[in-house]
């Protein structure tokens, strides 16, 4: 049976907090795919799917383009989609038109593990919930809804509806959904099944159900379809990458960042996927064969990176103005960068430049270290080619074919989309294999910030100890200032402590400056 699903995305969000502050509720991940992934792959190909639009619907709208461009996607904008006058009812007769017929109606934050039935009749699933207060109920006799209660009704034997319903009587729902006014806007799919239910046998499903419409249930919901062995993708609020069938979408709320990142493409041939679409916020390309590179390097394989490296960094002959133009972007990266990100740091976690000991060691105020840097050293730095977030999370290798590949290279270098430091790739390269990213997904590290003293630890995997050895001697064997790729690994900690989590940002914190005290002494 060919038949429609109804998926309301226009909402804001509000329950998720921050994660819907930049993206629409139904592209939060879970298991490295948005929430509405999960729930088009659980139907048939054949399926034809109906989306309301609100908050950030454009985002929705380019993610199910660029995701799934052999399925079938109606699309209605909701106005007002928050406020007054705003409710699911009114995303319901926004698409009316393309409901006229029997449909499946699926809440955007419902996940459940079971197969859903056709519309071949009307039913509506349910599940087992010790609090049943914030959740609107079934009355369940025989394995039929006898009743459909509104929130805050308890009683002995409720059910909780799950928000995931079958309309067979199509004509008796939307009959309904006119007939009640405000009231059927404020309910939703709720009131029009009332109406169904009035004059025909309703059936009751049950499903095992995972709520994704607020934090604590999304933590829930992610464990459960936790995938093994998936990336170690570390979170933020404003960009994402997702993993959908054989296709990788990277998304950012930043325009220029994704345009800047597509144009980089013609730049990086041949060392970097091919981008087949994008939207303004989104890019895709296949999904490429090969592991992290962190999980399966060892001393050989190792070897033959830094030879593509070499490669990798041509060196690019500038006119004196041109030459000119780099330094100050060197100056500008490095020096004003990192003064604002210190500041950002003691703001975002309410400290200041107190630290007097580190892990034991007596330390500066970390604003006498940075003064101490000779900046105009810092800014003659080697113009050529450049990735821009050179490590081990963003480097695939594929042992069968012993092919490198590299990805989410940064989109720009100072507002240079050609020529960058080969020394800041060095730092970033030498930065991951300090801290790599499965430290922090896996929580082998622990920092603290008490009474003027930074105290921190960090698991460290043998074969990345051996691996920065050999790129501080490699380094050397090839006429590198060694030196000046230390401190601008302890710079980038600094940069990035401000953007990151807490305890995480500590570590980053702290070993920066400890780092940059080091290689300043």
């Amino acid at each position: 049976m060919s038949y429609r699903v109804f998926i309301p995305t226009a909402g804001i969000g509000s329950r998720l907090k921050g994660l819907t502050r930049y993206i629409n509720k139904s592209l939060v991940g879970i298991a490295n795919r948005p929430t509405i992934s999960h729930l088009i792959e659980q139907f048939p190909q054949d399926c034809e799917f109906v989306i309301t639009l609100g908050h950030k619907g454009e985002l929705v709208r380019d993610f199910l383009e660029l995701a799934y461009p052999d399925r079938t996607f109606f699309f209605a904008n909701v106005d007002p989609y928050e406020g007054k006058g705003s409710g699911l009812g009114l995303s319901l007769l926004a698409c009316e038109q393309y409901l006229q017929q029997p449909f499946v109606f699926l809440s955007c934050d419902t996940l459940v593990k079971e197969l859903i039935p056709e519309p071949a009749h009307d039913w509506m699933g349910f599940s087992q919930r010790d609090d049943l207060a914030q959740y609107r109920t079934l009355n369940v006799v025989n394995g039929n809804v006898s009743e459909i209660c509104e929130k805050g009704v308890v009683r002995e034997n409720l059910k909780a509806y799950i928000g995931l319903a079958g309309v067979y009587n199509y004509q008796n729902f939307w009959q309904a959904m006119h007939s009640g006014r405000a009231l059927a806007i404020d309910q939703g799919e709720s009131y029009g099944m009332k109406s169904v239910l009035e004059g025909n046998n309703v059936s009751a499903h049950e499903f095992t159900w995972f709520d994704t419409g607020n934090l604590e249930s999304i933590q829930i919901a992610r464990e459960a379809y936790a995938e093994p062995d998936e990336p170690n993708i570390l979170e933020k609020e404003n960009e994402a990458i997702w993993f959908v069938g054989g296709n990788v979408i990277k998304y950012s709320d930043d325009i220029d960042f994704i345009a800047n990142r597509v144009k980089r493409v013609k730049e990086l041939q041949e060392f970097v996927p091919d981008i087949y679409a994008y939207r303004a916020n989104m890019y895709c390309y296949k999904k490429i064969k090969g592991g992290v590179l962190s999980d399966v390097v060892n001393l050989p394989i190792f070897e033959n990176f830094l030879t593509k490296c070499k490669d990798f960094w041509l060196e690019k002959d500038l006119s004196f103005e041109a030459k000119q133009q780099f330094q100050n972007n060197c100056l500008n990266f490095y020096k004003k960068k990192t003064f604002e990100r210190v500041e950002l740091f003691y703001k975002n976690f309410n400290q200041k430049d107190d630290v007097a000991v580190i892990n034991g060691e007596l330390m500066p105020p970390l604003q006498g270290l940075l003064n101490q840097i000779d900046w105009d050293w810092m800014s003659k730095g080697l113009a050529g080619r450049f990735h821009g977030d050179f490590h081990f999370e963003n480097i695939l290798y594929s042992k069968s074919d012993k092919v490198f590949t590299f990805l989410d290279w940064r989109q720009d270098f100072a507002g240079d989309l050609s020529v960058g430091d080969v020394y800041y790739d060095l730092a970033k390269l030498m930065h991951g294999l300090i801290v790599n990213h499965g430290i922090v997904a896996n929580d082998q590290y622990n920092a603290s910030w008490k009474d003027g003293e930074i105290k921190f630890s960090l698991h460290r995997k043998q074969s990345l100890v051996e691996c920065e050895q050999r790129l501080c001697s490699w380094i050397q064997e090839n006429n590198y200032d060694l030196k000046k790729v230390k401190v601008l690994t302890a710079l980038i900690y600094l940069n990035i402590a401000a953007l990151h989590h807490y305890p995480y940002s500590l570590l980053l914190y702290g070993l920066g400056k400890k780092m940059l005290k080091q290689e300043l002494s």
